[in-house]
């Protein structure tokens, strides 16, 4: 039995098969390098931080701004985490902060722009 391709199961049947043969034939990271030869400068916490601020104020105008964007090196595909989304409590004095946080994996330092949005 061929294994399940977990995160694109939700990919119609001729992309996924498509997939499968390029992968049986060790192909798969040539096609990907083909189709997108460009990858991205964002290689700091700084620079991801600014990056997804300007998504964030693109798409969600009214929301607080992020307190933390970072790479975190302990995520991994075979963690099956790609990153994660947080709310940290904190007390500061008398009065409860929240802080939003958002851990990408490392992986995404390498891959094409189009990968990291």
């Amino acid at each position: 039995m061929i294994p399940p391709l977990k995160y694109l199961q939700h990919y119609p049947a001729t992309l996924q098969e498509k997939i499968r043969q390029l992968q049986t034939q060790n192909k798969l990271g040539d096609y990907l390098t083909e189709r997108y030869p460009k990858s991205h400068a964002i290689q700091t916490d700084k620079a991801l931080y600014e990056y997804s601020n300007e998504i964030k104020q693109a798409f969600l105008r009214n929301a607080p701004i992020l307190d933390k964007v970072h790479y975190d090196n302990r995520l991994s595909i075979e963690h099956h985490a790609l990153g994660l989304n947080t709310a940290i409590s904190r007390v500061q004095g008398g009065k409860l902060k929240a802080k939003k946080e958002i851990k990408i994996s490392s992986f995404f330092k390498t891959t094409p722009a189009e990968f990291l949005r």
